[in-house]
């Protein structure tokens, strides 16, 4: 789910606070653990990224857990949905990101936050791979911080990283696994970050006109043959 309004790691921490608390209320003070995966996760493990309209999540108690979002959107003028589980109907959802998430904190006692990070995200991202998202520029933005950091992500590492959290690598798309080869023998990985975000901004535009003029046409198996088809189209009328 996508919402108009712009997360930031501090902003975010503090609806969590706030989350933590509405949770408590309902739950009697029983505990419950939250894993954030996608930007959420990106916005807290990393720098490069200001800020994410996804707020994606897995969580204990769906039905208490729901009502303290919707109760935490009406106070601060979120949607409901704010944080949502919804990526649980994508392919990038496997039962082992309880596995492999890392804890983060823990909010007012009784939410314990998770979060998915550095060959795992990476994984993650692959298998979504869209490129209207933000989900490939991430991924060099992720191999950049941990080159920063001394931790450096190898093509090893996510293989593992894939495999176990899918099993295989046959959820990735032919076009994600190639722009991984690439970013990870790139030397300017800043550079490749940029272009990349380029292409992903010109892909949501093509998309955009491409629902408008046929809304009916654009499914989830065929976004990606559809972005492809109208940047061919409108390169075709640039030259």
């Amino acid at each position: 789910m996508s919402i108009d309004i712009p997360f930031t790691k501090e902003n975010l921490e503090g609806y969590l606070k706030e989350l933590a608390k509405e949770y408590r209320k309902r739950g009697h003070g029983a505990p419950a653990e939250m894993i954030l995966v996608g930007g959420a996760s990106v916005l807290i493990n990393y720098g490069f990224r200001a800020s994410s309209y996804d707020i994606d999540a897995s969580y204990d108690s769906p039905a208490i857990m729901k009502e303290a979002i919707n109760a935490v959107g009406d106070k601060f003028g979120l949607p409901n949905g704010w944080v949502n589980d919804d990526f649980k109907k994508t392919a990038s959802y496997t039962p082992k990101i309880v596995q492999y998430s890392e804890y983060y904190k823990t909010f007012s006692g009784v939410l314990r936050i998770r979060t998915v990070r550095s060959e795992y995200l990476v994984a993650m991202k692959l298998v979504s791979g869209r490129q209207y998202k933000k989900d490939l520029s991430d991924i060099a933005g992720i191999v950049y911080e941990q080159q920063m950091a001394g931790k450096p992500l190898t093509y090893e590492k996510i293989d593992v990283a894939v495999r176990n959290l899918y099993g295989s690598w046959d959820n990735v798309a032919d076009h994600a696994r190639g722009l991984l080869e690439r970013i990870l023998a790139c030397e300017d990985l800043s550079a490749l970050f940029a272009e990349l975000s380029e292409d992903e901004r010109a892909a949501r535009a093509a998309l955009a006109e491409m629902v408008k003029k046929y809304p009916a046409a654009i499914k989830q198996d065929n976004v990606n043959d559809v972005i492809a088809a109208a940047m061919r189209k409108k390169r075709q009328a640039e030259e």
